[in-house]
């Protein structure tokens, strides 16, 4: 039975980011990545000395998990690894934005996520290992980053939940939730041409050192992992302070109405 690995998002960020390193981290036969860009699916091939298959997918079609079932039903893989890093955000108020962005905001983060994780169980065994990208903005309602935060918080409990629910099965979930980390995910994020929602940042860390740090902490099993003690302490500080004392911090910061 051929051991594969599972990248989604793998076009670029930490999605590339933990593609390229799988080798390092993990024992398998054929790396799978899945991303919208076919292009950058086969630039990630390019710089991989292992077996890749690059599988181009929009998973905000519902279409694509019908091919991923079927391609999965004809393979039979043994999944070991499955990365679940596709996912985008917005910074604006949530009616400056178009319904559709919205929801396929929802789409990507949370029901490809879900999607994924789904087909593969039936193909994961004792030992394989779930990692989800969240967010440290999961801890906390963040007005003009609602959605993209709200996504996150599904993501976080999701894991979470799921990791519990996967112990007699010996399969792990890790919920990693990033700071402000530099990737192409501000790309998307930041309208051009306005002004942005986010004007401060209280740190901005290398996307390497998450995927390190999600690596680790995957393998020893944890189910949530965060990186960076200004990403840590915010958690810690979410769930001790009123909710409302801490978007009224965030409006502050950021100088919002």
């Amino acid at each position: 039975m051929k051991k594969i690995v599972i990248v989604t998002g793998a076009s670029s960020g930490m999605g590339r980011l933990f593609a390229e390193t799988a080798p390092e981290h993990a024992t398998f036969d054929e790396l799978w990545i899945i991303a919208r860009r076919q292009d950058r699916l086969e630039e990630v091939k390019s710089k991989l000395s292992v077996p890749v298959r690059c599988i181009p997918m929009d998973l905000t079609d519902r279409a694509s998990y019908q091919t991923l079932e079927a391609l999965l039903k004809e393979e039979q893989p043994d999944i070991v690894r499955l990365l679940n890093c596709s996912g985008f955000g917005k910074f604006a108020a949530t009616t400056d934005d178009t319904l559709e962005t919205n929801l396929n905001m929802m789409d990507l983060n949370c029901g490809a996520v879900m999607a994924m994780t789904q087909l593969s169980l039936p193909y994961m065994h004792e030992g394989a290992k779930i990692l989800n990208i969240a967010s440290v903005a999961a801890f906390q309602p963040i007005p003009y980053i609602n959605v993209y935060a709200s996504t996150k918080a599904f993501l976080l409990y999701y894991s979470r939940a799921l990791n519990r629910e996967l112990k007699s099965r010996g399969i792990t979930v890790t919920a990693l939730c990033p700071f402000w980390t530099k990737t192409e995910f501000f790309d998307r994020a930041i309208a051009k041409n306005e002004n942005p929602v986010v004007k401060k940042y209280a740190a901005m860390y290398e996307a390497k050192d998450l995927v390190a740090r999600g690596w680790r902490d995957m393998e020893r099993g944890k189910d949530v992992s965060k990186y960076g003690f200004i990403a840590r302490s915010q958690a810690l500080l979410c769930k001790i302070l009123p909710h409302s004392f801490v978007m009224n911090v965030w409006m502050g910061q950021q100088s919002l109405k």
